[in-house]
């Protein structure tokens, strides 16, 4: 039976004209995206000495041969890429991309899907917007802190009965007994007093 691959592997996959030799890394692509990348292109393609598979991303293009013997992977990031061109002939092309002051040729590319996918890499480098997985939703604003005056530092030591048999929250009458009392400063008892 054949493995399901994730659904934008799939849909990818399914715009391809041609899928010869490529499958085994259609299968095993999944273990060299990054978390949450999205695949929008797939294309067969030969470089380094290897038929494989060009992926583009909504981050970055990819060659990957995942061989039993070896494997070849070069990541050509999207802020890595200075241009990417399109040579075709009659059924095959190259995609030759310049990133970070080195040139990579892809060749062997078929003609529609490698030029589908460089007009897709063109219009990412150009600032176009890309189909792509919606985004999170922002957080909604939270409203401002509500601005609360400074403890006075005399009042953070006063000393408080621990037993109030009066509850937990002072009266106005008992702030007033304990500011005459000397217990409170009037800065403490007018803090107390607007918080009341």
């Amino acid at each position: 039976m054949a493995e399901e691959l994730r659904p934008d592997i799939q849909a990818a996959k399914d715009r391809m004209s041609s899928r010869i030799g490529a499958n085994r890394e259609m299968r095993k692509l999944v273990e060299y995206l990054w978390h949450g990348e999205q695949v929008t292109h797939l294309v067969s393609g030969a470089y380094g000495g290897g038929v494989g598979l060009v992926v583009l991303t909504d981050r970055r293009m990819l060659f990957l041969k995942d061989g039993w013997t070896s494997q070849t992977v070069e990541s050509f990031p999207f802020e890595k890429v200075s241009s990417v061109q399109w040579s075709g002939g009659m059924m095959m092309g190259k995609i030759i991309v310049f990133a970070s002051g080195n040139k990579a040729e892809i060749t062997q590319v078929p003609k529609p899907d490698g030029k589908a996918m460089v007009d897709a890499l063109n219009n990412v480098l150009a600032g176009a917007p890309q189909p792509a997985a919606p985004p999170a939703p922002s957080p909604a604003p939270q409203p401002p802190a509500p601005q609360v005056p400074p403890v006075p530092p005399s009042f953070q030591q006063a000393a408080v009965p621990a037993q109030d048999p009066l509850g937990a929250v002072p009266s106005f009458e008992l702030v007033r007994a304990l500011r005459d009392r000397g217990v409170v400063t009037p800065d403490e008892f007018a803090f107390i007093a607007q918080r009341l």
